[in-house]
């Protein structure tokens, strides 16, 4: 089994996004293996009981809230949950195991990346977003500025975010699945596809919202057991862990020193935006503060979300660890060159069979499908919310819909990105995709973020500033991608990049920002003056909850 680029090469030239496990490594020509017969029981009783759950759920939305937003229903300790499903991916799982495997102490620092976004999400938006919202954040943004234009850019750059992280996921879950179960790529996309849209079509938010929770319940239980039986190996003592690392790792003690991914410190603090600001623009995790009843609970939200997600990275941590002690020496995993079987992001994989046997390793290769199929679930939800909430029903129709023609609009939308995201997953096979995954995080840095958080907290914010700001943002996160070594050398076959750095978000982000600011403050309308003065009561709603929709003031 050949893979193009390691683990290293995905991370470190895509953000490392929370997406796709091998959306942009596991892209080579991969032989079938064996079926893994427990893998595939455990993976058809998860498919039928989260069919069962969207029958169940299917009966209880009855109303554009229900479909949306689960009705404002979930509590804050099920969204924490349902929201480090939606967070915890195989890229995660997989991704940054593999590289702590490859390079040691060096994983950590995407694990720290991505978690660090979450204090910002909690104290500077995560009440704000459910008392001034009801199903998408372009509700938000919104709320005193002019509909037709910033509801276009929000759904613009939310499509943008969902299908370049929907073709990462279909091109993952096709070559993950044809790794470890067997099965034909394209039949493994489509499977995925079919599913998600069930999901998303029949269930809306509620059963997205069971399918992520039981998704991240099953992810945190086999990576807690991997991690046990890791340092159960070792006598549960850290210092024995990283001492057999280092005697068994060819790089020695190196692994245990920092700073060899990222070197220069432009690239050091464009990544380190893209992944706090990236995670407070992504679409489909700020759908999921509409989802509890008040400010209160969102506030739970993510102080449960940041505790499993964290948790989760440690674990991870561990695995990397436990991989080189367990995986690193055995001739079991390793093919005749000497490569570990399947490359390096199946380093967790294979350290399942090494502590659990074929049942285990059939358990985690059944939660790693499980772990696209939630995710891509949300990602179809909040691109179809993006479609018929924010376009047809507010865009087009100004307002004047029912709530039973905007959902179907959106189940509309959701078969079509479905057939989209199949066909570009199959059109994509043997395509170098990493770069979707960065220019994702550097959408959602450099358009979805600031817009959103200056329309909460900045009185000046005009819709002309707003619009042409955000625009200038998501065109030049677009180029810099374009123009940089990924997209320019590695794909397009120039010699030399136009554009030096890999990561654009510190410089798309600047762009934003200061657009938004330069076209509001020259901004001399009344329209702007009409805008200025409505911040005072977006602001007292902001923070009383009063007037929102399913919220009780406190």
């Amino acid at each position: 089994m050949r893979i193009l680029s390691s683990t290293l090469g995905l991370i470190s030239t895509t953000l490392a996004a929370p997406v796709a496990l091998a959306a942009g490594s596991i892209v080579g020509d991969i032989q079938q293996q064996a079926l893994n017969i427990p893998a595939i029981v455990m993976f058809l009783a998860f498919v039928a009981g989260t069919l069962a759950i969207t029958w169940w759920a299917s009966r209880r939305t009855r109303s554009a809230a229900d479909y949306y937003a689960a009705g404002g229903n979930i509590t804050g300790f099920q969204n924490g949950l349902a929201i480090a499903g939606d967070y915890m991916s195989a890229a995660s799982f997989l991704g940054i195991s593999g590289l702590v495997y490859l390079s040691g102490f060096d994983g950590l620092i995407y694990s720290i990346g991505f978690l660090v976004g979450w204090p910002i999400i909690l104290f500077l938006m995560a009440e704000r977003l459910r008392n001034l919202g009801r199903f998408t954040f372009a509700d938000v943004a919104t709320y005193r500025l002019g509909q037709k234009p910033i509801r276009t850019l929000a759904a613009c750059g939310s499509l943008a975010v969902v299908a370049l992280y929907l073709i990462a996921q279909m091109v993952g879950s096709g070559k993950l699945i044809q790794l470890l179960f067997g099965l034909p790529y394209e039949y493994a996309v489509i499977l995925v596809g079919i599913l998600m849209v069930l999901y998303v079509t029949f269930g809306g938010m509620i059963a997205t919202t069971w399918v992520q929770i039981i998704k991240a319940v099953l992810l945190l239980s086999g990576a807690t057991f991997m991690a046990v039986m890791v340092m159960y190996y070792v006598g549960f003592d850290f210092g024995a862990l990283f001492q057999k690392a280092v005697e068994t790792h060819p790089k020695g003690e190196a692994i245990m020193s920092p700073g060899g991914l990222v070197s220069d410190p432009i690239s050091a603090i464009s990544l380190g935006l893209a992944l706090m600001f990236g995670t407070a623009g992504l679409p489909h995790i700020l759908m999921r503060f509409f989802t509890v009843s008040d400010a209160k609970e969102a506030r739970r939200s993510v102080f449960y979300a940041t505790g499993f997600i964290g948790y989760f990275y440690i674990l991870t941590f561990i695995i990397g660890f436990g991989a080189i002690v367990l995986v690193y020496t055995n001739p079991e995993f390793r093919d005749a060159a000497g490569n570990l079987l399947g490359g390096n992001n199946m380093a967790a994989v294979h350290l399942a069979k090494a502590v659990g046997g074929d049942v285990f390793l059939g358990f985690i290769s059944a939660v790693a499908f499980a772990t696209i199929l939630a995710v891509v679930s949300g990602l179809t939800l909040a691109g179809a919310s993006a479609v018929s909430h924010d376009l047809y029903a507010n865009v087009f129709a100004k307002g004047k819909v029912s709530e039973t023609r905007e959902i179907r609009v959106s189940k509309i939308a959701t078969v079509i990105l479905g057939l989209v995201a199949i066909g570009l997953g199959i059109l994509f096979e043997k395509q170098n995709i990493a770069f979707m995954v960065g220019l994702a995080f550097a959408i959602a840095a450099s358009a979805n973020f600031p817009v959103l958080f200056l329309s909460m907290y900045w009185k000046g914010l005009t819709t002309r500033g707003a619009k042409i700001g955000g625009w200038m943002g998501l065109l030049t996160a677009v180029a810099l991608v374009i123009l940089g070594p990924i997209v320019w050398v590695q794909i397009l076959g120039f010699a030399e990049p136009i554009f030096p750095y890999k990561y654009p978000a510190l410089f798309s982000m600047l762009v934003a920002f200061t657009g938004i600011w330069f076209f509001s403050v020259t901004d001399t309308s009344e329209l702007a003056e009409e805008e200025k003065e409505r911040f005072e009561g977006q602001y007292i709603r902001s923070q009383t909850g009063l007037g929102a929709s399913g919220a009780s003031a406190h």
